[in-house]
């Protein structure tokens, strides 16, 4: 579509104009040639809305003839699938191509309407779109969230214990304190009590794999892994891909190709044993999925990616080989111990939690990162029986404070956006990289402030009082709303918190699906939207007051009247 104007006639049937970009005039030139001269023509590209308008675009441009023609499609790039794509052509479905068509034009027209209303009422240069606009909302809210939260500290009682056999392992009191008091006097008042395990519950627990890499799953866990922005990891996957190692790395299906289970199946019972084996088929949970691509995997599981020479791509591919392979081996068998230690002086308990591994399964090769790194992991309990006495080391009762929600950090962000049906899989890396570019959002590390709490040791029948200092609030690599970012966002959602509502996105999304499965016009679609959306621009252009931005940033010393920073 043409770059200088809207490019769509929204006085009638809301058709595009397009156009071919100059620096792909000789490729368009060079295929008509080469098609020109063939018999047959296959169109090859991805079985999705953007797949289809491309085999659409490339009918049209090349003049092609109806007989000449073959549209063809697979998900997997394995012999099997071409061949059966190349024995059953088929037409192209226009129902797809409108859908995309829906998409392009619906954006474009929020994009192209909404950013002029910018220029003219808070400064030139500022952009506003259908998805970087609601990524920039979700920042914004969650800094609010934040500035809003209140901190509320709490008093928790942890204990070391050692069995008879001097097995040391620690335990927390089911209970809390709010005081450093009232925390104090249940120390004083259990300073030599006897403690015995009252209660053992074991459970057995099955781990199942995680499924495949998505594009998104891989933002998210080479992020958390190795530390790689999204727009790095789209980066190295896409030279992993063009070596012939991967498969394509943009993709929202988990599933896997017949030939990548067996092939899977076979290195696993090969290097790990039969029992490591389980073959599996995974369902992809996401609203909207399209299922063009197989899973993001390794194109040959023989190869652990030893002898690729660049760090992150040898990184990257590992990190895939383990989570492909992962994903076809057996469950991880667990057993969990829960211990119920009386005390008694006190009627209340301390709980112990242990996990033992029975059968390691896929954990012998992977296992999926977290987001949040605050929960404690549980380690091995002693051998323990029900009336074994215990004999206490030492109880320690620490301040603790409690902390709001975690900023986003490009990887959560993206799966904010997934789990909202926001974007597709190849656009999560340019929308990160455009809302930075604008100057709306800025990527950083910040440094924590200094924080004081109380800490409290019973030993030996003496209780010791001491004051520490920590660190909180440091974050690293997440994401923060700038003043522009604030402020445009705060424009956006008071005029036209239609289109930047959470609930908006989710129900366009549901229109295309009608678009795509033939029961819905696009141009109806359009048509609905359009005549209230820019009729709200008109008005707001006319009637709303230009937006300052101010913000009172302190006092004057000298005069003592506000001090104001502004746009």
């Amino acid at each position: 579509m043409p770059s200088k104007d809207l490019g769509v006639n929204v006085d009638g049937d809301f058709k595009p104009k397009y156009e071919v970009s100059k620096d792909k005039k000789t490729v368009v030139k060079n295929l008509k040639d080469l098609a020109d001269k063939s018999d047959t023509v296959w169109l090859a590209s991805d079985e999705d809305r953007e797949g289809e308008a491309i085999a659409w675009h490339l009918f049209r441009l090349l003049k092609l003839d109806e007989n000449k023609a073959r549209r063809i499609v697979f998900n997997e790039i394995t012999e099997s699938a071409i061949k059966n794509a190349i024995e059953n052509p088929r037409a192209i479905d226009y129902n797809l191509v409108d859908a995309q068509q829906a998409r392009r034009v619906l954006d474009r027209i929020v994009g192209y309407e909404l950013s002029p209303v910018l220029w003219k009422k808070i400064k030139s240069g500022l952009s506003a779109g259908r998805v970087q606009s609601v990524s920039v909302r979700l920042i914004v809210e969650k800094e609010r969230e934040i500035k809003n939260f209140n901190t509320e500290s709490l008093y928790r009682i942890d204990a070391e214990f050692k069995t008879n056999n001097n097995d040391s392992f620690k335990a927390k009191l089911d209970k809390t304190f709010k005081t450093k008091e009232e925390a104090e006097s249940f120390l004083n008042n259990n300073k030599n009590p006897d403690f015995s395990v009252e209660n053992l519950e074991k459970k057995p627990l099955k781990k199942t794999p995680s499924a495949p890499f998505t594009t998104s799953t891989l933002q998210q866990e080479a992020s958390r892994k190795l530390y790689f922005s999204v727009s790095k990891t789209m980066t190295v996957a896409q030279r992993l891909y063009e070596s012939g190692l991967i498969t394509y790395m943009r993709t929202d299906s988990v599933n896997l190709s017949n030939f990548a289970k067996d092939s899977a199946k076979k290195h696993i019972i090969s290097a790990y044993g039969n029992q490591y084996s389980s073959t599996k088929s995974c369902q992809t949970k996401s609203k909207g999925v399209q299922d063009a691509h197989e899973a993001i995997r390794p194109t040959n599981f023989s190869s652990f990616g030893d002898k690729i020479l660049d760090n992150d791509q040898k990184r990257l591919y590992q990190l895939i080989w383990k989570r492909t392979i992962a994903s076809q081996m057996s469950d991880a068998q667990l057993e969990r111990t829960i211990a119920k230690i009386d005390i008694s002086t006190s009627e209340e308990q301390f709980t112990a939690k242990g996990e033992m591994i029975k059968f390691e399964g896929f954990m012998k090769v992977y296992m999926e990162g977290k987001d949040d790194d605050s929960e404690e992991q549980e380690g091995m309990l002693p051998k323990l029986n029900v009336n074994d006495n215990l004999i206490m080391n030492e109880v320690t009762a620490i301040e603790r404070f409690s902390r709001h929600a975690a900023r986003y950090a490009e990887a959560t962000l993206v799966k904010k956006l997934e789990d909202l049906g926001i974007g597709r899989p190849s656009t999560y890396a340019s929308i990160i990289t455009t809302v930075q570019k604008r100057g709306y959002v800025v990527k950083e590390s910040r440094e924590g402030v200094k924080r004081d709490f109380q800490y409290l040791i019973l030993k030996d029948g003496q209780i010791t009082k001491e004051g520490k200092t920590e660190n909180t609030g440091a974050e690293k690599n997440k994401m923060f709303p700038t003043d522009i970012g604030v402020v445009v966002n705060d424009f956006l959602v008071n005029h036209f918190d239609g289109v930047l509502d959470y609930g908006f996105t989710a129900g366009v999304e549901k229109e295309f699906d009608q678009v795509a499965e033939g029961n819905k016009k696009w141009n109806d679609m359009i048509q609905n939207f359009y005549g209230d959306f820019h009729l709200k621009v008109e008005d707001v252009i006319g009637n709303v007051e230009k937006s300052t931005g101010e913000r009172l940033v302190g006092e004057d010393p000298v005069s003592g009247k506000n001090v104001y920073v502004r746009i």
